[in-house]
């Protein structure tokens, strides 16, 4: 029968039978141990020069197996090792850029741009910021497997090789929300309080935020003020990682409280609302900038610091850094952009019901503030500067009704829409636990206040 096998087929049997023979002779019958040799495939990897028994096997193993051995395939279409890989990890640096990691881990271009155009997002990969970790996993023969790029405790992406490309995923991990209370009495400031009630700066600004519209944080706020919040606190794997949102709180200002619950709606978008339906945004921002300070407040009769005589001053003046961002203090529609007198550079927005809002002073426009374009509250319509009759960088706010200026700080805002018929039952379903747990820990608090101190007594 071996005269129907190839010549070169016959020479490949003919050495291995002598290997295996000089192996019997060599070795004691009573000590035979079997081992494995490991070949590294990668091309990038030099090759040694093999002895003449390893040569004969190799040639002897490709003979036999063709053109579909492994040693024929390239690397990047490999199947990855099963064992357990090797983890280089590197943290992005500024000026950074995937290309410029790639080739820290050891690899080029040609290989990322593979990983970048195989399945999934993969050019999710190269959005990068400086912080992040990413990490390159290598198998056995030095190839690459696998990355991990860290987002954040809860995000990452992963990439891994199947077969012959490389996948993206990103993988979300959802923490364990539980439900905490806290509560505090304002004696030196809002800040303060917080802090001693255990909340992060962010809940503490995310609080005034809720109410800001009721009060006013800068001028209003009384020594003996209290506050009460149910918020969420996240974990993960049994361990604390921050906090989430603000579920429910209660605001008591110079004796008058006032109470906000969280709601989502049928359509995914949250908002803060009062127990019967009625939202505690308002239809504008009372203040429009993030201000240091009242450089000049609305008034008929002021002396000019300009021009030194009396003039109307039909706005109010924030001062601020120049460059601060300026927002537009409710929906409307562009109407003025430019340059107009001792204003400078200054925006004029229509609200409809023949409110509109001016916005002077500016150092300049945001990109897309132009002449008819729809704009929404808060969004960044300029920036603070001293363009005009200004002594200083602040922004000059008006707010007018069908004409006639009102003083921004004290005029009544409209309120945003209310909770509406077809969300009504939805609402007090999701709110009036919410609402319970805020009662029940306000009263425990309250009754814990009235409480004689035993230890003192």
């Amino acid at each position: 029968m071996f005269h129907t096998l190839p010549k070169k087929h016959l020479v490949a049997a003919a050495l291995l039978s002598a290997l295996v023979g000089v192996g019997l002779f060599l070795s004691s019958s009573e000590n035979v141990e079997a081992q494995r040799i490991s070949i590294p495939l990668s091309l990038k990897t030099p090759q040694t020069s093999n002895s003449p028994a390893e040569e004969a096997i190799r040639v002897a193993t490709q003979s036999l197996a063709g053109p579909t051995a492994a040693a024929n395939i390239p690397p990047s279409q490999q199947p990855a090792e099963t064992a357990t890989l090797q983890w280089h990890e590197y943290q992005v640096r500024s000026g950074d850029s995937l290309s410029t990691l790639f080739h820290r881990a050891g690899f080029d271009d040609s290989l990322m741009f593979t990983v970048l155009n195989g399945k999934g997002d993969g050019k999710a990969l190269a959005d990068l910021y400086v912080g992040e970790k990413i990490a390159f996993g290598i198998d056995d023969q030095q190839h690459l497997a696998g990355i991990r790029l860290t987002k954040s405790r809860l995000s990452r992406i992963e990439v891994t090789r199947e077969g012959d490309h490389y996948e993206t995923r990103k993988i979300v991990r959802q923490p364990e929300v539980h439900v905490a209370f806290a509560d505090g009495v304002i004696q030196d400031s809002l800040f303060v309080a917080g802090q001693k009630a255990g909340l992060s700066d962010r809940l503490t600004m995310e609080l005034a935020g809720i109410f800001g519209w009721d009060i006013d944080f800068v001028n209003d706020i009384r020594q003996g003020d209290r506050f009460d919040v149910v918020y969420e606190q996240l974990y993960l794997d049994g361990e604390k990682i921050g906090n989430g949102r603000i579920l429910a709180a209660s605001f008591t200002n110079q004796g008058d409280e006032y109470q906000a619950v969280l709601y989502t709606d049928a359509s995914g978008e949250s908002e803060y609302y009062t127990p019967d339906g009625k939202s505690m945004r308002k239809a504008f921002l009372r203040t429009p900038v993030a201000f240091t300070r009242i450089s000049s407040p609305f008034n008929m009769h002021r002396l000019h610091p300009i021009l030194h005589h009396l003039r109307k001053h039909e706005g109010t003046d924030f001062a601020a850094p120049s460059g601060t961002p300026i927002k537009a203090a409710g929906d409307g529609k562009i109407i003025y952009v430019g340059r107009k007198g001792g204003y400078g550079n200054m925006v004029i927005i229509a609200h409809g019901q023949g409110i509109t809002t001016r916005y002077g002073h500016m150092r300049s426009f945001a990109r897309r503030t132009q002449v008819g374009s729809h704009v929404t509250q808060g969004q960044v319509i300029g920036y603070v500067g001293q363009t005009g009759l200004a002594t200083g960088p602040h922004l000059h706010y008006e707010f007018r009704v069908h004409g006639v200026p009102r003083n921004p700080v004290t005029v009544h805002l409209p309120d945003a829409n209310p909770i509406s018929r077809q969300e009504r039952a939805s609402f007090d379903a999701q709110t009036t636990k919410l609402l319970s747990q805020l009662n029940t820990f306000e009263a425990t608090t309250r009754i814990a206040l009235t409480q004689p101190d035993k230890e003192a007594l």
